[in-house]
């Protein structure tokens, strides 16, 4: 594909339209026509589209590729090992090109917490008023088409005071025998005073052919639910990926999101939002991203306070090596009814190569006038003084610069409350460090 009309011809001639893929009395249908008209309006995005400017998204799209939505491929538990967290104790539900395979899955059963497969709640009325309804979803391209065109998902609801005794891990397994675009959709929707824990992680078994993951997440907090939400991005070198996780919270939910971008997708794109349209809302957004290479990065957030009394405080840092490539944007929107709205933002970002980049753009749009919001932005290198302290007390240079580089995103790490996930997370970015070190 070398153009917007080649893709869209891909798109078009590759498979059915959105009234053929599902049954006609599918709940969601008319959101999925919308959708792909949405699409085919917006267009693909391009280096003059302000939200893309640092990003070519057309040079990763100029392979072919074939819609993924029939093919599984063979998994086993052997392959799964590599996306195990040691000691962690936790449910676990297996996603192969986002169907869910029961057989290798542990969910949890008999309360109030069901997590089942979207094509499955499909059906279900209520559905229509949470799919594709995320404002900030409409003017993203790939977003729509995700949409229009998913196979497969998750579906995880929590009734009325549901919890979980220990986490849930989603496991996410890409695979593919030729060029893949792959398009996983999922809900979460957590009832009145719900609390819940997720993490996601990767694993990327398409090593001779790429794997395009255009991946949409859509999360509703009822009021006073709580959600931790942990996602850890660690693929194969030839994926690529684009995400979105949009989240609406209501009167009194808090949300914390944990986004981990590790080595060696060669393109990753995160798009988060959140929309506050409840008061006395907690948001906490922290990412920390390690690119080694020639990585791609990519994240866009946006939080939109839309009414009085809420909170949000968002940490991001990146740790760039070798020729890898960082993009940051991150805005804040405060509403004119947005009162009494505290805001904070932070972008930190450590360069240990020469050729190593990063754009960073932290926006503030206030529109009320009784608001604390601030945000900021650096970018530096080692220090030659803390890692000659560390050399001349016998700590030799791969292990000095790990433990500065931990040292770094302990910021991020610490808030993990998570132990086994806490000590996996510093253990990869020390093997990740060493390896880009001693390459």
């Amino acid at each position: 594909m070398t153009s917007d009309k080649s893709f869209y011809e891909f798109i078009s001639n590759g498979v059915p339209g959105p009234e053929q893929k599902v049954d006609a009395d599918n709940a969601i249908l008319p959101a999925r026509k919308l959708a792909f008209s949405r699409f085919k309006e917006l267009g693909l995005p391009t280096i003059k589209t302000e939200e893309w400017r640092y990003t070519n998204i057309q040079r990763y799209l100029k392979d072919a590729f074939t819609l993924a939505q029939e093919e599984q491929g063979t998994v086993t538990a052997e392959q799964l090992k590599s996306a195990a967290i040691p000691h962690l104790d936790s449910y676990r539900a297996v996603l192969v090109n986002g169907r869910l395979q029961a057989d290798l899955s542990t969910l949890p059963s008999g309360g109030k917490i069901t997590v089942s497969k979207l094509s499955d709640a499909a059906g279900n009325a209520q559905l229509q008023a949470w799919f594709d309804k995320h404002p900030h979803l409409q003017s993203q391209p790939f977003a729509a088409l995700n949409a229009a065109l998913f196979a497969d998902g998750l579906f995880i609801e929590a009734g009325i005071n549901a919890s979980l005794d220990k986490p849930l891990h989603i496991i996410h397994v890409y695979t593919a025998s030729t060029n893949a675009f792959i398009q996983p959709r999922h809900l979460v929707v957590l009832h009145k005073s719900a609390t819940l824990e997720v993490i996601e992680s990767a694993v990327g078994l398409s090593e001779n052919a790429i794997a395009f993951v255009n991946g949409v997440t859509e999360i509703v907090l009822e009021e006073n639910a709580e959600l931790w939400h942990y996602n850890i991005q660690n693929t194969v070198k030839n994926s690529r990926h684009i995400y979105h996780t949009s989240a609406t919270q209501k009167a009194d939910s808090r949300y914390h999101h944990f986004n981990f971008t590790l080595p060696s997708a060669e393109l990753t794109r995160n798009n988060l939002s959140v929309a506050l349209t409840g008061s006395n809302t907690e948001t906490n957004l922290h990412g920390l991203y390690l690119a080694t290479g020639t990585q791609h990065v990519d994240n866009h957030t946006f939080v939109d306070h839309l009414v009085a009394n809420c909170n949000s405080n968002e940490l991001y840092k990146g740790v760039l090596l070798d020729d890898a490539n960082g993009v940051f944007t991150g805005r804040i929107h405060v509403n004119q009814d947005a009162q009494k709205t505290n805001a904070f933002q932070q972008n930190n970002n450590l360069l240990m190569s020469e050729k190593a980049n990063i754009n960073s753009q932290p926006q503030l749009e206030i529109y009320a006038d009784d608001v604390k919001c601030s945000h900021g932005f650096t970018v530096g290198r080692f220090s030659e003084e803390a890692l000659f302290y560390l050399r001349s007390r016998g700590i030799g240079a791969e292990a000095a610069k790990s433990l500065l580089v931990n040292a770094f995103a302990f910021d991020i790490t610490d808030q993990v409350h998570i132990p086994a996930l806490q000590d996996f997370l510093a253990e990869k970015i020390r093997q990740y460090v060493a390896g880009a070190i001693n390459n």
